[in-house]
């Protein structure tokens, strides 16, 4: 069968740098650090005492009071970032079929928050079991699209892909999957998180995953730098309104980019490392070429996952050169987490935006707090550090991996008519 193509017609965005794509955008082109001190609980005692949080963020502009005390912040954050993108794409009850628009979300944990209120109102009783009776619909990964489905009268797939870091992404491409067979006309997808929690910071710091550069916290994200020391933890969402291409010109619609391809990959290594060799890293990229029926060489722009983590950071350019050879040193790579920090599973929807608004503008947000070389890493690579870069770009990959070894890249490209 002849698949169909697929374009990206709406954006939105919530994140540490901005509340919305205009913001986002700005912040991310002029080096904004969105770490600072956590302001949601006492961190006297904690290892990382810093994040990457949302600011100036008021939920009741957006949501109605009693509504948003039923729901955990990934979903209000998911509410809010997917009603930014179904007002861009122009999407209405009058021009689209309910019954064939979907919402395929993801998130790594969901309703941490909740989770961990709830545990400790019970342990400070007498044992009795006292719950609130939304504990688990707050809680549960899956109700974020089951929340932005129900506003919008969606009636089409609905579900949330959990694949840790790689969940966003892998919401992306079953979406992606699901237009193309032609099994739905509009599919609104991403991802949200909002784990900076005293369990989720805890839980973190116990695997020694995060940045303890609490004297600096504005430069502890440092992908690619030699003093790098872990990832900082980031919350928000991002949302994409993913439709098939005669659909969206039927209706007149705005068109950013299509998607070219996806892939997927396990590393089948380690619970939470990468594969030294990044061979997971390499299989998801050619993968991604194979769908998206491309050559390596026609690759501009590589948002990485880039987390800023020793290990990580190294394994994933070795992969990088491994696939793209001689052509490597020619692509603009970067990693917008060195601003934003790590959403989890929010990530692939802020990073794919950030791939998509760098084709659509022709500027390459760069990687900041970059100043010591890394010896492991090929000198070659441009890693577009600290000022962004001018660029026509017509085909830009995006990277997410996740604990567990789950790898899935995104593959944008300039519209071809």
């Amino acid at each position: 069968m002849e698949l169909k193509r697929v374009v990206v017609t709406g954006l939105g965005a919530l994140t540490p740098i901005g509340n919305n794509i205009e913001e986002y955008w700005n912040a991310l082109i002029n080096g904004v650090s969105g770490a600072a001190p956590i302001t949601y609980y006492d961190t006297e005692k904690h290892k990382t005492k810093f994040a990457c949080e949302v600011k100036n963020f008021n939920v009741e502009d957006f949501i109605d009071r009693k509504e948003a005390r039923r729901m955990d912040k990934f979903a209000q954050y998911a509410i809010v970032a997917s009603d930014e993108a179904i007002l861009d794409a122009g999407i209405t009850a009058d021009n689209v079929d309910k019954h064939r628009v979907g919402v395929i979300w993801g998130a790594g944990i969901g309703g941490l928050e909740t989770f961990q209120e709830e545990v400790l109102y019970y342990a400070k009783g007498d044992g009795t079991p006292k719950f609130n009776p939304f504990f688990i619909p707050k809680m549960i990964a899956d109700i974020a699209p089951a929340h932005i489905s129900m506003k919008n009268g969606f009636m089409g797939p609905n579900y949330t892909t959990v694949s840790a870091c790689a969940s966003s992404a892998n919401a992306m491409i079953d979406a992606f999957n699901y237009i193309r067979l032609g099994l739905c006309d509009v599919i609104i997808s991403g991802g949200s998180e909002a784990a900076v929690t005293i369990a989720g910071m805890g839980g973190f710091n116990s695997m020694h995953a995060l940045s303890t550069r609490n004297d600096s916290p504005e430069t502890a994200s440092r992908p690619f730098d030699a003093t790098r020391d872990g990832f900082v933890l980031g919350e928000g969402a991002g949302a994409l309104v993913l439709e098939e291409y005669e659909h969206a010109k039927a209706r007149g619609a705005k068109i950013y980019c299509e998607i070219g391809g996806g892939g997927m990959s396990s590393d089948a290594y380690h619970l939470t490392a990468p594969h030294p060799e990044g061979l997971g890293v390499i299989a998801v990229m050619n993968n991604c070429l194979r769908d998206a029926k491309m050559k390596p060489e026609e690759i501009d722009h590589i948002n990485t996952h880039g987390t800023s983590t020793p290990l990580g950071d190294v394994a994933e350019l070795k992969a990088i050169s491994a696939v793209f050879g001689d052509h490597a040193k020619n692509i603009n790579i970067n990693s917008t987490k060195s601003m934003t920090g790590h959403l989890l599973g929010a990530a692939g929807g802020i990073e794919a935006i950030a791939s998509i608004l760098a084709i659509k503008h022709g500027l390459i947000p760069p990687t900041i707090n970059h100043s010591v070389v890394d010896e492991n890493i090929n000198p070659e690579l441009n890693l577009t550090l600290n000022k962004a870069q001018k660029r026509d770009i017509k085909v830009a990959m995006s990277n997410t991996f996740g604990f567990g070894g789950h790898n899935a890249c995104v593959l944008f490209k300039k519209l071809e008519e």
